[in-house]
């Protein structure tokens, strides 16, 4: 009896150690679950950042000056410089008068020779253009081709002096016409800084000289430039190489009227365009 009092005691004892060292894990492990629920809670996470290769290198240039359209008006050289205007905003208007020798034939002009119907309705036309508006001329004839006035104001007289001298001869440089043109158009635009309308006004009877180079010209001042180019093709077919769906303004003048009204139209077109936002 004595025997199983001790096994007894000893009995209980072991069980009483073993509670108490569960009892003590338990509160351990529930204590490190409460922990790591509060740093949860408390503190955002953190974010891990794959490492990724380098970007390749661009196959092409892609700075902002590589990706611009060329400026205009083009910069002059060095030591030049380009006195400003005393209107930034003032329209400009650059006729290009044919005098090639079919000019100085009868047609669609009645008794009269085509140069002696476009000289009055280009006389006409200039003296309707706004008082404030720059005129300047380039005329190929016997002559020659040339800047025979230069873009100004307050100059219609020696406009029309010099329109009434033109020679019809010789053949059509439009070509190298449109070149000067634009040449005058962008000393125009140094000077305006960019700002005001820009016009090139052809009025020829015949095709060109050399038909690609005026293409090229003609590509040059529309990717380059604000300027706008019209053209009255005077008793020839409307295929003229300057007429240009959707680029380029070409009216077909069958007679002197419609020669007028082919002028006039190119102040309509030229009041109702906008420039000053052209960068």
């Amino acid at each position: 009896m004595k025997g199983f009092n001790r096994l007894l005691f000893f009995a209980i004892i072991c069980a009483l150690v073993y509670y108490v060292g569960w009892k003590d894990d338990t509160q351990t492990t529930i204590q490190s679950i409460t922990q790591g629920i509060n740093q949860a809670i408390t503190q955002p996470p953190v974010l891990v950042t794959p490492s990724l290769p380098p970007p390749p290198e661009p196959a092409f240039p892609t700075s902002m000056a590589d990706r611009m359209l060329p400026q205009w008006p083009p910069a002059i050289g060095d030591g030049q410089t380009a006195q400003l205007a005393d209107s930034l905003t003032t329209k400009n208007y650059v006729l290009i008068f044919d005098g090639s020798g079919s000019m100085a034939k009868q047609g669609c002009s009645g008794n009269r020779s085509k140069n002696e119907v476009a000289r009055d309705a280009v006389i006409e036309w200039a003296a309707s253009l706004p008082e404030d508006a720059n005129l300047g001329l380039v005329v190929f004839d016997r002559n020659g081709f040339s800047i025979r006035l230069p873009l100004g104001l307050g100059n219609r007289p020696q406009f029309q002096a010099e329109i009434r001298k033109v020679v019809p001869d010789k053949s059509t440089p439009l070509a190298v016409a449109l070149e000067m043109a634009q040449s005058m158009q962008n000393d125009q635009g140094r000077k305006q800084l960019g700002y005001g309308d820009y016009t090139t006004v052809i009025v020829t009877d015949g095709a060109a000289d050399d038909i690609p180079a005026l293409e090229n010209n003609v590509n040059m001042v529309l990717a380059t430039s604000p300027v706008m180019i019209h053209t009255i093709g005077f008793c020839i077919a409307a295929d003229h190489s300057l007429n240009r769906t959707g680029r380029t303004t070409y009216r077909a003048a069958n007679n002197p009227a419609e020669l007028r009204q082919g002028l006039q139209e190119v102040l309509a077109e030229s009041e109702s365009f906008d420039i000053d936002g052209f960068k």
